[in-house]
């Protein structure tokens, strides 16, 4: 038997699993949360104090998780290392390393553990908005044709942004930076010694393009004559697809994380994306839907279109061959958790605890007799801005049609709606711009912990669900790229569609739209497009007005 090891490396912690190639079975998992954690507020010395939207990390805690979680996942499981071929990563994105030229992160010199710029920028840093939005006037002052690839705004979370951040802010950092790298890449490099900058980062992340490359010159020059060298000088062009070999585990390597020297290292891949495979997702027009505290929805075309709001399309960005489209919720579980954490009355909350049951199991109970549109609510899920398709921040939650009688349970239902209509919303968008969306699955722990919700989301967008095979889909996903880079001649694949065949899949149990709900749901939905359009595409700005007028603007 051969075995392929992947980990997932999340906000919070990073997560190691041993996968048997010949099935996809996972055999043992193991968990660490970071050291460190996520630093928003004070670095390490507990001293420096971070500004407002900053979100850092410590680079020391990838390599912990490596040397902790992959030995005890391969204890657990009861196998030999040696039979472990490969190993793939996946990381959140775009969280941001500045290292030296030795590959050495400038966090761990002695000199620079007081500054702040010095540390990784998680994905969920925002303090290089300003940065961002220079970026964005800029490319559409010039009439760049790469703002329409990422749906007409570069994010602040991205890696051009928070390469500005770090220029304007802190000339001294920059200027000892031998290169930006996604931590991703890093830790890759870390194990391999080759660094090897994965297609799915460069692409969704740094406005990399399979035929154009990065943007040019002159439109960096454009930002700031400082950085019209920064792709040559700060970044690279040599970029990896997805599916291919980084390289092998080092000496050094291989002790700490308790593998064979020469164990195979797959080129990482985002979180999300890499989930695609785990669900046995090979053809253009699946959807995969991954639903968390947000919801990131990705499909696989044939042709590169432009479609409205989208995060990007990358070729070679999720599966090797094809265009990968994305597109986004930025609040899904965060929404239900803010629900219940503010708005449940104690006597619901004092039910659950004597039933032993969780909030939301208790809310469901009630929510899931209401018929749609029994409630008289609409919602718009906007509790942390829109991502697609209107890419908008500053937009802002609503509920519609409350009486003195409304029930929280009423109100509960009212959101998760709103998200379906959401993701609705993303799915005839994608059809409208050419790109086909014929089948839906999803993944993730309220794909596979609320079946009233999926249910709601089959009846809403009129199809049916199905649910990945694994609970750990990201991990998995990296242990079947894992077992590409090993090759069929070492127990593995030699494809990751090949892997995907017989690694991923779906469970047997699927979600299936019912008509009757379904009819209810399409006139409901028409209500919430009219709200949608009238508060999200500038009829009425109030959302943002209310917004200025908290700020004290």
């Amino acid at each position: 038997m051969k075995y392929a090891v992947g980990v997932d490396y999340g906000t919070q912690s990073g997560r190691a699993v041993v996968v048997d190639c010949s099935t996809g079975d996972i055999l043992a998992q193991s968990v660490l949360e970071y050291s460190h954690g996520v630093m928003d507020e004070f670095l390490p010395d507990g001293v420096t104090r971070l500004a407002p939207d900053w979100a850092l990390q410590y680079p020391g805690d990838y390599i912990e998780v490596l040397e902790k979680t992959v030995p005890d996942a391969i204890k657990k499981a009861g196998i030999n290392p040696s039979d472990v071929i490969g190993l793939g990563i996946d990381f959140t994105a775009c969280t941001m390393i500045a290292v030296d030229e030795e590959g050495t992160p400038l966090c761990f010199k002695d000199e620079l553990k007081g500054n702040p710029h010095a540390y990784i920028k998680l994905w969920k840093h925002h303090a290089a908005q300003k940065y961002a939005n220079r970026l964005n006037e800029t490319a559409v002052s010039r009439g760049e044709d790469f703002l329409s690839r990422y749906g007409g705004k570069i994010s602040s979370e991205w890696m051009i942004p928070k390469i500005m951040q770090v220029y304007y802010e802190d000339r001294g950092v920059f200027e000892k930076t031998d290169r930006f790298m996604e931590s991703a890449d890093w830790v890759v490099f870390w194990m391999t010694g080759n660094e090897r900058r994965n297609s799915c980062t460069a692409g969704y992340k740094a406005m990399w393009h399979k035929q154009k490359g990065y943007p040019s010159k002159d439109f960096f020059k454009a930002l700031d004559s400082g950085l019209e060298n920064l792709v040559s000088e700060k970044l690279s062009e040599d970029i990896y697809p997805l599916g291919t070999k980084a390289g092998e585990l080092t000496e050094e390597a291989a002790k700490v994380i308790g593998l064979p020297v020469g164990t195979a290292v797959a080129v990482a891949n985002v979180d999300a994306h890499v989930s695609m495979p785990a669900a046995g997702i090979t053809k253009p027009g699946e959807m995969l839907m991954i639903m968390g505290t947000s919801t990131c929805h990705m499909v696989l075309g044939e042709k590169e279109e432009i479609v409205p709001g989208m995060c990007g399309v990358v070729e070679d960005g999720i599966m090797p061959g094809f265009l990968g489209y994305e597109a986004g919720q930025s609040c899904v579980g965060d929404h239900f958790e803010w629900f219940v954490e503010n708005c449940v009355p104690g006597s619901y909350m004092d039910d659950a605890r004597r039933r032993g049951l969780s909030i939301h199991d208790v809310l469901a109970e009630k929510a899931v007799v209401l018929k749609p549109g029994e409630s008289g609510l609409i919602a718009l899920d906007w509790w942390n801005g829109n991502r697609s398709v209107l890419v908008d921040a500053d937009l802002t939650g609503m509920l519609l049609g409350c009486t003195l009688l409304t029930k929280p349970e009423e109100i509960y239902r009212a959101l998760i709606e709103a998200t379906a209509y959401g993701t609705r919303m993303i799915i005839e968008t994608f059809r409208q711009n050419n790109v086909p969306v014929n089948s839906l699955y999803a993944a993730g722990g309220i794909a596979e912990k609320n079946p009233m919700m999926m249910q709601i989301y089959a009846d809403i967008t009129g199809m049916e669900i199905k649910i990945a095979k694994s609970d750990q889909s990201p991990a998995l996903g990296s242990a079947m790229f894992g077992a590409v880079a090993a090759g069929a001649e070492k127990g593995g694949y030699n494809s990751i569609f090949e892997a995907a065949g017989i690694m991923g899949g779906v469970k047997d149990v699927s979600y299936k739209p019912d008509q009757k709900n379904k009819a209810i749901y399409d006139r409901l939905y028409e209500e919430y497009s009219i709200l949608h359009d009238y508060f999200g595409k500038g009829a009425n700005d109030v959302m943002k007005r209310l917004k200025k007028i908290k700020e004290g603007d």
